[in-house]
């Protein structure tokens, strides 16, 4: 019998857990260098004053192309599926101290 010959370049993903259950984010802030993208995702609630970096995803900035290509690809099929996703023109409103090193004892 034959045994089934894995492409050379296949990759084995494991994904836990805690990893599949995710981290809610409805802000995502970008900075750049000439080396790399810095992905901030926060979370930000109503009527709280601070907001939180709940994860920062460093890329290179070929990797971040392709994650720009797989978002806009990914958008044009959720689109092309669910109808137009709505934008609104009212600016995030960002907490005062932004960027600024936490300095609360914890």
């Amino acid at each position: 019998m034959d045994q089934e010959k894995k492409p050379e370049n296949q990759i084995n993903i494991e994904l836990t857990d805690d990893v599949a259950e995710g981290i809610y984010a409805n802000l995502a802030m970008i900075a750049h260098s000439n080396s790399e993208f810095v992905v901030d995702f926060i979370r930000m609630m109503p009527g709280v004053p601070k907001a939180k970096v709940k994860s920062r995803i460093i890329l290179t900035p070929e990797h971040a192309k392709r994650l720009y290509m797989a978002l806009q690809d990914n958008l044009k099929k959720y689109e092309a599926q669910f109808g137009p996703i709505g934008k609104t023109d009212e600016a995030p409103k960002f907490p005062m101290n932004f960027g600024m090193t936490n300095t609360d004892p914890q």
